[in-house]
């Protein structure tokens, strides 16, 4: 509950005690809401009881116990208590924000968020021809197989496994058989260096031809590849700049109060920094991450992963504009709020590139 919204609540339960005959007096058209002065609690109060003590011609902690139940039974509301000649002092309720909840969780887990135990105890075998696209998928199926507790070889048709990717061991076990034969390269990817290539190999569907041309190395906005690594570059360029600002990442809401917290009920003024529109945009593709890694494990298909990540770019590009202070602004705990949501998807890029096989660089 913001100030704005608990005055407009303390007018409300003026209003109903007015209604049921409780208070005789004409229902004020603003209520001042404050930090608690000397011998208050909480995170806020009014003197609205003694405002209203004079004309209702009681005293003013009657006014103030008449409205107590009601305000307390309002939501958000956690508790209410009068203090001295009859301040009204307010404890809110705090909603759970399920994206602190995530970012919290990224941030717990760094970059094994996202991995889980859907195939463990699996052995999956990977066939796989004496082709470069095949050998690159196959590769990047082990490692998203592995982030998912389940274990795959890879062979070639007619031989034995030859490549084991599980915690640094090898292994020859086989398990369930699979076929991976994606559409060829036209080409060799070679020239377009590590990373470009297999961006170009593993992004594409398995049954699209993937494109093998010098886009991939690009640096523009019309690259997927460009920006899934330019977005995880740009957040560890702000966590830098908020270091140099003397201020880091911590969970927590991502738009900060007014320093006056003296409300009325007319329009709230703007906050002293810009808020972040594009905060929400965020939570479905974070949180979507190991519904998605679950998904591209089970169906070997590390196109899902390549494609996700673009969406989590996409997302967090935006918001990057509003994380550090803007001229005069004072960093606040709005800022380190958002940096904390930058850096989860931050490491979500950096997780899932890594699973690709792809780098992550911190500078680009």
């Amino acid at each position: 509950m913001t100030p704005v919204e608990l005055s407009r609540t303390v007018l409300h339960a003026v209003r109903c005690a007015v209604d049921a005959g409780q208070l005789s007096v004409a229902v004020p058209e603003r209520v001042v809401v404050s930090e608690p002065g000397a011998g208050g609690c909480g995170e806020y109060a009014t003197n609205v009881a003694l405002q209203l003590a004079r004309a209702a011609g009681k005293p003013p902690r009657t006014v103030a116990e008449i409205l107590r139940p009601r305000l307390i039974a309002a939501d958000g509301i956690e508790d209410v208590v009068v203090t001295g000649p009859g301040f009204l002092n307010f404890r809110l309720g705090h909603e759970v924000d399920p994206l602190q909840d995530l970012v919290r969780e990224i941030r717990g887990r760094g970059l094994r968020y996202g991995h889980g135990d859907a195939l463990a105890g699996q052995v999956l075998a990977l066939r796989v021809p004496y082709e470069v696209r095949a050998e690159v998928v196959a590769d990047a199926v082990v490692r998203i197989v592995a982030s998912q507790g389940g274990r795959a070889t890879v062979e070639h048709q007619g031989g034995r496994a030859i490549v084991q990717h599980h915690g640094g061991r090898a292994a020859v076990e086989h398990g369930e058989f699979v076929d991976l034969r994606p559409v060829p390269a036209p080409e060799d990817p070679a020239p377009l260096g590590p990373d470009a290539a297999r961006w170009a190999l593993l992004h594409p569907a398995p049954h699209d031809r993937p494109r093998i041309t010098a886009d991939h190395l690009v640096q523009r906005e019309g690259n997927p590849l460009f920006r899934v690594r330019y977005a995880h570059a740009r957040v560890r360029s702000l966590g830098r700049g908020a270091a140099r600002l003397g201020f880091a990442a911590e969970p927590g809401p991502l738009n900060g109060a007014r320093a006056d917290t003296a409300v009325t009920t007319a329009p709230q003024t703007p906050a002293p920094h810009a808020p972040a529109p594009h905060a929400p945009a965020l939570h479905t593709p974070l949180s979507d991450y190991p519904r998605i890694l679950t998904a591209a494990a089970t169906h070997r298909a590390p196109d899902r992963l390549a494609r996700h990540l673009v969406t989590v770019a996409d997302a967090v590009l935006p918001f990057l504009t509003c994380v550090l202070p803007i001229g005069e602004e004072k960093p606040s705990a709005a800022h380190r709020a958002r940096l904390a949501l930058a850096e989860a998807a931050g490491t979500v890029l950096a997780g899932g590139l890594s699973l690709l096989g792809i780098d992550a660089p911190e500078h680009l």
